[in-house]
């Protein structure tokens, strides 16, 4: 048999360090902080010393699933190009992942995929933003671990780990939603008549809205039914 090439391992390593954060993060969602490199191995379907060789405690795998999961967070606040050719997102090592899977996908997500952009596309900018985020937690459960756990101020981490993350994520998620934020309230007239006084700040809004989702999510998220109730979602919350 002729030995794999570096650049070959290098690829096995990338594949499965997606495969054992996609499982932690299917896992968390059930367990919570109670999740175990056990728990982790059985949802991946590998031996606990494969998961144990690549992470020997929750808390280093939990850390490097957050900040892979922040590369993809800014995807839900552009237009999804790669939803409606139905290749998949790129950033992070969950792309990767994907990539590899498209022969057994690519066709559902191209028809999936052009169903979600017709269906954002009727919606307000803001509500068009909430409803791709919908649609991406429902196929990434690590992003919205993120996401839920920014609106808990990454308090089950080291604050070492907590605040770098909550920084970042302040940076690449609540900023440019709370850009936007600014840009639909301008559209409605707000910002040439003064607004609200009473209205909190834009980045207290974006943190307000992300909470709103999380939680509306959670519930469709577990039933397994995100993707068929993400719109209803955005509508019920009047983005």
């Amino acid at each position: 048999m002729t030995p794999r090439t570096k650049e070959q391992n290098e690829e096995i390593r990338l594949r499965r360090l997606v495969q054992i954060r996609k499982a932690a993060a299917d896992v968390f969602l059930n367990k919570g902080p109670l999740l175990e490199i056990r728990d982790v191995a059985v949802q991946a379907g590998l031996g606990y010393g494969t998961v144990y060789h690549y992470y020997s405690n929750k808390g280093d795998l939990l850390h490097d699933l957050l900040w892979d999961a922040l590369d993809r967070a800014g995807e839900w606040l552009e237009v999804p190009r790669a939803s409606a050719s139905g290749e998949a997102p790129a950033g992070g090592h969950f792309g990767l992942a994907a990539a590899a899977d498209t022969g057994n996908s690519a066709a559902a997500d191209s028809r999936g995929g052009s169903r979600e952009t017709a269906a954002a596309a009727e919606l307000a900018p803001v509500a068009a933003a909430g409803f791709r985020l919908l649609q991406l937690w429902a196929e990434d459960h690590a992003l919205y671990l993120l996401f839920k756990l920014a609106g808990e101020g990454f308090a089950s981490l080291p604050e070492a780990r907590s605040v770098p993350l909550s920084a970042a994520f302040r940076r690449e998620v609540l900023a440019p939603l709370a850009a936007l934020l600014e840009t639909g309230r301008a559209a409605d007239g707000a910002a040439a008549s003064g607004g609200n006084a009473a209205e909190p700040p834009l980045l207290l809004r974006a943190e307000m809205l992300l909470a709103a989702l999380v939680g509306c999510a959670s519930l469709s998220l577990r039933r397994g039914k995100l993707h068929e109730e993400a719109r209803d979602i955005a509508r019920f919350l009047k983005l």
